[in-house]
């Protein structure tokens, strides 16, 4: 499958490949959301940032590009860290990465699993379809079918099926709330059963209600947004979807337990007062772990991704069950 790389205008783009064959469809890609940009937007403000380099330790593995799921001719990839075989906790995490929800890679988490899988966790990055290909909720099928294929790897990947949790950043951050919050449901379910649960969620940066007023000052300023293309319309075009695709009005005593991760920017988890009262009236584990005057995307650089891992591991750890007494 060929894959474009947009810059400039889509326009032209857009409107050829709409009368391309199906099969001979370029793919659309915004490469605008990288961490070597996030480096040279924040970097002088924050010397402390380093790159981080991608370690393995012995019996550590990474399976590249394992095919989840078909669309027609399109394929879905995730790339599986796995850890010591010594070291498994049984705990699997998905890590839907960020972008605005037109940009981004899986490879923007390539670090932080890295780490995870040296502490325990089999970690899953899928691809998913963005929003220059498809709208909203495309990759929300796409993330909860890549768990789904996660659960019926369990034997393979030596997890426990009902142990997989969701976690992601930024624009993945807010995708992984909302599908922590839906499972049971058939709302972003593309098969015949309801979309599957997950033992916890991991929201780091990630908007949690776009109709509260925080939200819509940001994520709602024109029919361009980000926000606003993956959803088809403005809250005044599409205000049904925008409150489905928000977390928070799905929040309940059947969500799972949560971490939320936030920087200096508020805006970025608006939502979050609605939600961890609900919670916490339902006796569901959560937790917000706060990086004081850190700008969006610091989690893409050490000594944060390394700091963010330790605060993942600990949370999951404590609502881990305890283990069986020897005979």
């Amino acid at each position: 499958m060929i894959r474009q790389v947009i810059s400039g205008s889509l326009v032209p783009l857009l409107a050829a490949l709409s009368h391309l064959p199906a099969a001979a469809q370029t793919i659309p890609v915004d490469d605008s959301y990288t961490v070597s940009r996030r480096l040279a937007a924040n970097g002088a403000e924050h010397p402390e940032f380093r790159l981080p380099v991608l370690t393995m330790v012995e019996g550590q593995q990474m399976l590249f590009d394992r095919l989840y799921k078909t669309i027609g001719e399109r394929e879905l990839h995730s790339d599986i860290f796995l850890p010591p075989a010594t070291a498994k906790l049984g705990q699997a995490i998905v890590l839907v990465h960020g972008g605005g929800w037109h940009a981004g890679n899986k490879s923007n988490f390539y670090a932080m699993a890295s780490l995870l899988a040296q502490r325990g966790y089999v970690v899953v990055l899928p691809e998913f379809r963005l929003a220059l290909e498809a709208g909203y909720p495309a990759g929300l099928l796409d993330v909860n079918d890549a768990i789904r294929w996660t659960m019926a790897q369990a034997g393979e990947f030596g997890i426990d099926p009902a142990r997989i949790a969701i976690g992601g950043e930024s624009s993945g951050g807010q995708m992984a709330s909302l599908l922590a919050y839906t499972g049971g449901s058939a709302l972003f379910s593309s098969g015949p059963d309801d979309a599957p649960r997950v033992n916890a969620l991991i929201d780091i940066d990630g908007v949690i209600d776009f109709t509260v007023p925080l939200a819509l000052a940001n994520e709602n300023r024109n029919d361009a947004t980000p926000a606003a293309r993956w959803l088809g319309g403005s809250w005044e075009q599409a205000p049904d979807r925008w409150r489905e695709a928000s977390a928070a009005t799905h929040v309940g005593h059947r969500s799972p337990p949560t971490l939320i991760i936030s920087g200096e920017q508020d805006r970025f988890t608006a939502g979050m007062e609605k939600v961890l009262p609900v919670l916490d009236a339902h006796g569901i584990p959560n937790r917000h772990v706060h990086f004081a005057d850190q700008p969006h995307a610091f989690w893409l650089f050490e000594p944060y991704a390394s700091q963010i891992v330790a605060d993942i591991d600990g949370f999951l750890r404590s609502i881990a069950p305890a283990p069986e007494p020897r005979p």
